[in-house]
């Protein structure tokens, strides 16, 4: 394994370096003030001006081998990483945040022309956003495979009917599009159960019922989380993504990327906290000398750097695995940067909070909603304890292999 920048890395790295740090931390305010001022669920306009820089500087599109001149998962790592350090903004500006990147690569692999024709152009300009509907509130949807929303087949058309929720992006006024997973096959094999379908959100029968918060934010600069109901859905056959029964499979292929994108940004997210902490460290004087020197807090600081330099050697070798033998190949680490990740995260912001006191649960600090975004990561694509389980019944089949 080795894990040196390549100079085409080194370049888009520099590059992705000094935008964040003469673009976009400069705008943050500026992107919290109009978050206020326009209408609930619109786009901040300084994130189209952002876009348009982005561009300009070749930073667009990293995530889609197809459209970013072969970057691995592994040189795309050091990039991503950046973006987290300001997670709510530098990701969509430069075409790179969630749902839109998994959604994108489920149309390029998987559509026919015609929708793929109809849709990725305008997600790959930015031009709108999208959804991603799998996660539904009536059943336990840490299992993948328990999808209560039905797709049937009517005709030369399939008819959706069900409830689903955490619909990333689903509130916004640029959500154009949502790709749908539902039962399509409920007495076929376990893993042959679901398809997934792409549904225009100007489909008849489509009602956004209410956005959902996390902790209070409702994230309403990028398009926020949705509950939608699909009552009667009908989208023409030619809809379908990939073969029909299909859908668990995509999902699981879609989820990979997913999963060590956010542990990428992860990583950044921490690094921003880390800095933040530090910094606060030597400008106040508790008891008479700089909280820097007080004992306890630099057992944070020691803390802290091996957390993120143990996750961030993870990330890079799952990112390898990934492209050397396939997110197969890759499922044990991908199971462990899915845990490891967010809870590093979420100990090294919650402690840069402790660090600027009553400071670091306002909305003076980006510290408040970056660990709303870890915290919830602990949840997002998986929770914690069904990631361990799936590792655990690999590393023991092994095992059980030997015995046998």
């Amino acid at each position: 394994m080795d894990f040196a920048y390549t100079p085409k890395v080194d370049e888009l790295r520099a590059a992705a370096r000094r935008f964040l740090d003469e673009e976009v931390i400069p705008v943050e305010s500026r992107y919290q003030r109009e978050k206020a001022e326009i209408p609930m669920w619109e786009t901040p306009p300084v994130i189209d001006e952002l876009k348009v820089k982005a561009r300009e500087r070749g930073l667009w599109n990293l995530f889609l081998p197809a459209h970013r001149e072969g970057l691995t998962n592994l040189e795309y790592a050091p990039i991503a990483e950046i973006t987290g350090r300001s997670p709510w903004i530098m990701p969509e500006a430069l075409n790179c945040s969630a749902p839109d990147t998994g959604n994108m690569e489920l149309l390029h692999h998987y559509a026919t022309d015609a929708v793929r024709d109809r849709w990725l152009p305008p997600l790959l300009d930015g031009q709108i956003r999208s959804v991603y509907g799998m996660t539904e509130p009536d059943v336990a949807s840490s299992d993948a495979r328990n999808i209560s929303t039905r797709i049937d087949i009517d005709g030369d058309d399939f008819v959706i009917n069900g409830r689903k929720w955490w619909s990333s992006g689903a509130m916004s006024p640029r959500c154009k599009v949502a790709i749908v997973m539902g039962l399509s096959n409920p007495d076929g094999p376990r893993h042959q159960q679901q398809s997934m379908v792409v549904v225009p959100m100007d489909t008849p029968g489509i009602e956004i019922v209410r956005s959902t918060s996390v902790f209070g934010y409702a994230d309403s600069g990028h398009g926020g989380h949705a509950e939608v109901v699909y009552r009667d859905v009908r989208v023409p056959r030619e809809n379908l993504l990939g073969e029909l029964h299909g859908g668990f499979a995509m999902s699981q292929a879609r989820l990979g990327p997913g999963r060590i994108h956010h542990a990428m940004r992860l990583i950044g997210m921490a690094e921003r906290a880390f800095d933040l902490m530090c910094e606060r460290s030597l400008e106040r004087f508790p008891f008479g000398k700089p909280i820097a020197e007080q004992g306890v807090f630099q057992d944070w600081v020691a803390e802290a750097r091996m957390r993120i330099e143990q996750v961030r050697l993870l990330v890079l070798k799952t990112a390898w695995l990934m492209d050397t033998v396939g997110n197969k190949g890759a499922a044990v680490e991908i199971s462990a940067i899915k845990v490891a990740a967010p809870q590093m995260a979420t100990w090294v912001i919650d402690h840069a909070i402790q660090a600027h006191g009553g400071m670091g649960v306002s909305q003076d600090t980006p510290l408040a909603e970056m660990y709303e975004q870890a915290r919830m990561l602990r949840l997002a694509d998986g929770p914690d304890e069904v990631h361990k389980m799936s590792l655990a019944r690999r590393e023991l089949k092994r095992y059980r292999a030997a015995t046998a």
